[in-house]
């Protein structure tokens, strides 16, 4: 899939993708580059749909060795119940291999019948899996991984008994999200598939390279 139907110059299209992995809003690179807003708008847009179809395409690759597991919540009104089961959130469950990449999914809810099938499919058999106290993982003491639990109650750490690192994703994406002001429910996935992206693919330099190529520009 590659980046169709732009009536931008190549040379504008360069600058927003720039602009883009600095994490510049699309408002302020229309302003920087003294085009319409909304153009740059439908610029963005594209490039995470592109994101987003290239992401999709790596699905099948497998986690092993030290995987760890945690569910967030994103979105929604900050009055009332926070965290698990906060009303008008989306849930969002996430998959990081130690030392790679992490893999996210936008899911209806958090019972376990829902996600097993998410990290049966995407963590080979006999791999250590991390993950907190949380009751849907309790199919995970019988199934064929090797399950450590962390009493966030207690502390966060044991060794290497933790989940500071997709918890430290779950922080990083939020950070990149919150200068949105909101975002539609609609749109929540592809700014989700972003956020994956810039954790897996390392630096800005790195970034862009990548995208140019993605993208076809």
């Amino acid at each position: 899939m590659k980046l169709s139907r732009c009536k931008l110059l190549r040379k504008q299209q360069l600058k927003l993708l720039e602009y883009f992995v600095l994490e510049v809003t699309a408002r302020s690179a229309a302003d920087l580059l003294g085009i319409q807003p909304n153009s740059a708008a439908l610029f963005y847009r594209k490039l995470r749909e592109v994101i987003a179809y290239h992401l999709a395409q790596k699905e099948h690759e497998i986690f092993d060795g030290s995987v760890e597991l945690d569910e967030s919540y994103f979105g929604g009104v900050r009055k009332g119940k926070r965290g698990r089961g906060a009303a008008g959130k989306l849930a969002v469950f996430g998959i990081l291999k130690r030392g790679g990449k992490v893999y996210t999914k936008v899911v209806g809810d958090t019972k376990s019948e829902t996600l097993m099938p998410l990290i049966t499919r995407k963590i080979a058999p006999d791999s250590v899996v991390y993950t907190d106290c949380y009751r849907s993982y309790n199919a995970l003491d019988v199934s064929d991984f090797y399950h450590e639990r962390i009493n966030h109650s207690k502390l966060f750490a044991t060794g290497k008994n933790h989940i500071n690192g997709i918890e430290n994703f779950w922080n990083q994406a939020k950070r990149v999200l919150r200068k949105y002001n909101g975002i539609p429910k609609e749109s929540f996935p592809l700014f989700l598939k972003e956020c994956e992206f810039r954790f897996n693919y390392g630096t800005p330099k790195q970034q862009l390279k990548l995208l140019k190529e993605w993208a076809g520009i």
